[in-house]
């Protein structure tokens, strides 16, 4: 068994790029990938596709998710599901947004 606590990955999540959100590879198997995304107001992740199914849950904060061509705000305690193939990204709202994100299976084991 191993346990994550999520406000300590998100606190020291590192971005790639300057203006990019902070990711933590958090859980890494052929079954599930885990990362956390510590998005800062004015940052976003592009929309983009994974070959496989995409649940976000949002730890912390507000925000934007968008599926397609639909936006929903989501806030601390929301989970959205995406199928596999289905296009998703997501912005912060009016303070940081921590989320969660499971993708299953990996990708790299399809």
């Amino acid at each position: 068994m191993k346990i994550y606590h999520t406000p300590d990955i998100a606190s020291s999540a590192v971005a790639a790029h300057a203006g990019r959100p902070a990711t933590s590879l958090v859980h890494d198997s052929p079954d599930a990938r885990v990362v956390l995304f510590r998005i800062e107001i004015g940052q976003h992740v592009p929309v983009h596709t994974s070959v496989s199914t995409v649940l976000l849950t949002v730890v912390s904060g507000n925000g934007v998710v968008v599926g397609g061509d639909e936006e929903r705000e989501v806030r601390a305690g929301d989970i959205v599901a995406y199928d596999a193939g289905e296009p998703h990204g997501m912005r912060a709202g009016s303070e940081q947004l921590v989320i969660a994100a499971v993708i299953a299976p990996r990708p790299a084991a399809r």
